[in-house]
């Protein structure tokens, strides 16, 4: 099975979830979105896949988003996934791709529903 995350090394939670795929005994596409950031298409795409809009996967904490006005209403979708692509923090994280979804996998234990049965 092939098993992606976007992963930031620094976040507890995708930490966990990383462990949790490889106890699994998967061995994932480790994506350090901060450092190489999703095409817009590939953005776009686990959005879609997820089934939840641009603005569920900004990150607030620690992020630019309030200084970016970002609660404002007036923000469309394309505008906000501009904004995730210029600044790769506001991403949510982590999200995981497998055959058998895509989740942002907070809390952690969100990845059960997307990995094989051990």
């Amino acid at each position: 099975m092939t098993v992606t995350i976007y992963h930031n090394p620094a976040c507890g939670t995708s930490r966990t979830v990383l462990g949790l795929i490889r106890a699994a005994g998967e061995t994932p596409a480790v994506v350090e979105y901060l450092k190489t950031p999703p095409s817009r298409a590939e953005l776009v795409g686990l959005i879609a896949h997820m089934g939840i809009t641009a603005r569920r996967l900004l990150r607030r904490r620690g992020t630019p988003y309030e200084a970016l006005g970002l609660d404002d209403p007036k923000w469309t979708e394309d505008e906000l996934v501009d904004l995730m692509l210029q600044h790769p923090i506001l991403i949510e994280r982590p999200i995981v791709a497998t055959p058998r979804g895509v989740r942002l996998c907070r809390p952690a234990e969100v990845v059960m529903e997307i990995l094989p049965a051990p």
